[in-house]
């Protein structure tokens, strides 16, 4: 079961997402249907700690074991989405591909659950002002490679 519930007229999401950077490039995913990007991950489930999440989910939605390098990040994000209110704790994981051949992937992903909707890119850090990448703090983070930071962010 996800951590994520409704509590009042808020719903609570507790999530974590790895960044992945190869020559200077850095993986998003993409719903083809909205117009922003974000980092690949998803919600912890109870009982599981934040680094296993994200192992599990980038083997879930790529199909590609991953090792976690560094902590970066806990951003408590508050957000509207679909006129609902979001407060979410996202914790942030610098993460790598295991599997040498992966390392050198530089093509865009398809989901492998079957979430056909769902893409992997990869976009240039120097050109990153140019993408709308959600939550906006994480441009900063980026920017500035300092870690661990932690932020309160309203969207």
């Amino acid at each position: 079961m996800d951590l994520s519930l409704d509590v009042q007229n808020y719903k609570l999401n507790i999530r974590t997402a790895g960044i992945i950077i190869h020559n200077n490039k850095i993986l998003v995913h993409k719903n083809i249907n909205k117009d922003h990007y974000c980092i690949p991950g998803g919600r912890i489930e109870i009982g599981e700690n934040s680094e296993k999440t994200i192992k599990r989910e980038m083997q879930e939605e790529l199909g590609k074991e991953i090792e976690v390098i560094d902590y970066i990040s806990t951003i408590e994000n508050f957000f509207e989405m679909n006129n609902k209110k979001y407060h979410e704790f996202y914790l942030l994981y610098k993460i790598e591909f295991k599997n040498e051949e992966d390392k050198k992937i530089d093509y865009t992903m398809k989901n492998v659950e079957g979430k056909e909707y769902l893409q992997y890119e990869w976009i240039d850090l120097d050109k990153i002002e140019e993408y709308n990448i959600l939550p906006k703090c994480l441009k900063g983070i980026l920017k500035e490679n300092k870690s661990p930071v932690h932020i309160i962010h309203y969207d």
